[in-house]
């Protein structure tokens, strides 16, 4: 079995790199080669098996077809412009979110070989007049340009997989929290800050109301779930190859609560509140209601509480 984790430098391929070397096979078979590739070559890491780490551009299609070309037997395309970044830089979500996943499904789909390919998409996808819960089979009406290119992507992912040019699978990732380092330019990047620095003893901003609510899961658990996704069987997927990930509906003041039980009073002290209306305009128009009743079949997780994602943050990820 060889892998190639597109998008293998950050924190999720990262993370995801290091489970699968744990595991030491994917879908029943040994892995015998594991690639990480992102716009600068990831940090090489130990494994019992071969390992290589390359810097690649998902949006120069030579690019693609060269990294591509050894052929792999399951493709995790991770790799992604973020929310406020794609919305603030439209050329920049546009080259990424749209044109670089098209420039992987095209060089996989001319190599004829039909890898297992897990696309990561976003609940950017939901917005507008729709009711709640929001399920597997609802519309997706996106607020946001990311949340376009994503929807694109899920589409795209879908009609290749008809073809038999993937066996893909896409899924939709809660906002992921506590993420390990610093802010990125993703609209959601707050709703780590608030947690991780505080318990990293800095100051954090939480810019919206306390009451606000969001739909979280852990990195340990979106690992294990982006692994399960890739080994499902094509025929259990149905005619749709996306569904939403599970995980868990909280608002800001509930996290913080979480937060405290794990950590005790002090961290929640560092945290204050200020009104970014940017970041506001933006997260005014996800939702929040979910229902991922096809991913539970499948066997995905959620986080049995958040206080399972303050101490996955401390037990995997606190600067020591």
């Amino acid at each position: 079995m060889n892998i190639l984790i597109i998008g293998g430098g950050g924190f999720l391929g990262q993370k995801l790199a290091r489970r699968l070397i744990a595991r030491g096979e994917l879908r029943g078979r040994q892995i015998a080669g594991l690639t990480l590739a992102d716009i600068a070559a990831p940090a090489p890491l130990d494994a019992p098996f071969d390992i290589a780490c390359t810097a690649c551009d998902i949006t120069d299609r030579a690019a693609m077809d060269a990294l591509l070309a050894p052929g792999f037997d399951a493709v995790f395309l991770l790799a992604a412009v973020v929310s406020s970044h794609a919305e603030a830089e439209f050329e920049d979500g546009m080259n990424v979110n749209l044109h670089g996943v098209l420039n992987v499904l095209e060089s996989l789909r001319l190599q004829g070989r039909a890898p297992v390919l897990v696309f990561t998409s976003s609940l950017a996808v939901f917005g507008g007049e729709v009711p709640d819960p929001i399920r597997d089979w609802t519309i997706p009406n996106p607020q946001t340009s990311y949340g376009t290119q994503k929807a694109i992507g899920e589409l795209l992912v879908n009609d290749y997989s008809r073809r038999g040019f993937v066996d893909g699978r896409t899924l939709r990732l809660p906002t992921i929290s506590v993420r390990p380092g610093r802010p990125n330019r993703a609209a959601s990047s707050f709703m780590s800050s608030i947690i991780r620095e505080p318990l990293n003893g800095e100051e954090a901003v939480c810019p919206v109301d306390p009451e606000f609510p969001h739909y979280y899961l852990s990195p340990r658990l979106c690992v294990e779930n982006l692994i399960r996704g890739a080994e499902i069987e094509a025929a259990d997927l149905g005619q749709s190859r996306t569904m939403t990930m599970p995980g868990r509906t909280l608002t800001i003041r509930q996290m913080i609560e979480a937060m405290t039980a794990v950590a005790g009073p002090e961290p929640a002290k560092l945290i204050r509140f200020e009104d970014d209306p940017a970041i506001r305009d933006i997260v005014s128009g996800w939702r929040f209601d979910y229902d991922p009743a096809k991913a539970l079949a499948l066997g995905l997780e959620a986080d049995a509480s958040f206080e399972e994602n303050v101490r996955y943050y401390l037990e995997d990820d606190r600067p020591t």
